[in-house]
């Protein structure tokens, strides 16, 4: 069931992203012939003013149809794209890139305002209350990997044969450093770790050793007090904004760097995810909850948004770059050679989804 409803949240996030070029065409009264949920087969259709709103068949998408989108189509009617100035044309090419960001912002906002997990010492509005020390990374190699704890692990005691660390009495918000205290001070022994995971409590048996941090035995973890940041509308709104904002940015950089690996040829097909990737990680988010699943939204939106934007004939990057040209030779460039561009650019896109998919199923069965 969480598999569906990620899927359908999945879908919304394109029906939104067309929403935004149609509210943006009307905002500007150029005309919109159809505005269609879905893709053909059309199951039903009403008329309403002079746009007829369609719901088809295959609910993997949705489309627009503005009239004058082709620069040659329209031209001299005040009510066709293609005879509006080059800023509005760019407006409502973005409006669908500016409602995902938008529904990035808002997702996590919703995120703050019933609670999200968060480290102590890093928000920027509120509190951050039941703090408990948390595996955030594990080095390789070392006897924490070895035994099979991971990020994400919740400590609640550490024990030797002689004595008990119970993290959940520790009466402070620097848990985290207790607890490495308590492992320095017994590196020699061996440690029985209690931790959560998943809601289940589960045993490790390790022992410090050398080699893993320079100058002492280690285990090998690093550990952030995470505990519950829960906001007011109008501080989860500024949170969500200022979280929206370093998703953005982190993501534009990733995004960045992969595809320059990608010319380069030295792409790491493991740290993107197509299609069946996102789909189960968005599974997983809906059944941790309404927070974990509304931040995975907001990042997904953001990617959605962010991939748009891209320079390539056939999203809103390419009719972007077209524009921009078109404003600066001050004519239109030959729709025979826009339509060559789109026809390369979605054969571009295919590929990669391709190639995501199939190491998305490499993943899966490897």
């Amino acid at each position: 069931m969480s598999f569906v409803i990620f899927i359908a949240l999945l879908i919304a996030l394109i029906w939104v992203h067309e929403l935004g070029h149609l509210f943006a065409a009307k905002a500007f009264k150029i005309r919109v012939s159809e505005f269609n949920i879905g893709f053909p087969p059309r199951l039903f259709s009403m008329q309403w003013g002079e746009t007829r709103y369609s719901f088809s068949l295959l609910l993997v998408g949705g489309y627009v149809s503005i009239y004058g989108e082709d620069s040659q189509e329209g031209k001299g009617d005040p009510r066709s794209l293609a005879s509006k100035n080059r800023f509005i044309q760019a407006l409502v090419i973005v409006a669908g890139v500016a409602m995902n960001l938008v529904v990035g912002w808002l997702a996590l906002s919703g995120a703050y305002l019933v609670g999200v997990q968060a480290a102590v010492g890093q928000e920027t509005f509120g509190t951050v209350t039941a703090p408990h020390p948390v595996v955030v990374a594990v080095l390789p190699n070392s006897p924490a990997q070895k035994v099979g704890l991971q990020p994400g692990d919740t400590i609640e005691t550490i024990q030797t044969a002689k004595v008990v660390l119970d993290a959940r009495t520790l009466n402070t918000n620097q848990q985290s450093a207790v607890v490495t205290k308590f492992i320095s001070d017994h590196q020699d022994e061996s440690l029985v770790f209690t931790v959560t995971r998943e809601h289940k409590e589960q045993n490790f048996v390790l022992r410090a050793e050398e080699g893993i941090v320079e100058g002492k035995k280690a285990v090998g973890i690093q550990m952030e007090d995470i505990g519950m940041l829960r906001l007011p509308l109008h501080l989860a709104l500024a949170q969500g904004a200022i979280e929206a904002k370093d998703m953005t940015i982190r993501t534009a950089q990733g995004l960045g760097g992969f595809l320059g690996s990608v010319v380069q040829g030295v792409a790491n097909w493991n740290t993107v995810a197509g299609p069946i990737g996102i789909a189960g990680v968005g599974a997983g988010a809906v059944r941790q909850g309404f927070s974990a699943a509304a931040v995975v939204l907001a990042l997904i939106s953001i990617n959605l948004a962010l991939i748009n934007l891209l320079p390539i004939p056939g999203l809103d990057g390419g009719r972007l770059l077209i524009i921009i040209i078109e404003g600066i030779i001050r004519r239109p460039v030959p729709v025979q050679f826009v339509n060559y561009l789109t026809l390369a650019g979605f054969a571009l896109v295919v590929a990669l989804m391709i190639a995501v998919t199939y190491h998305d199923i490499a993943r899966l069965v490897g």
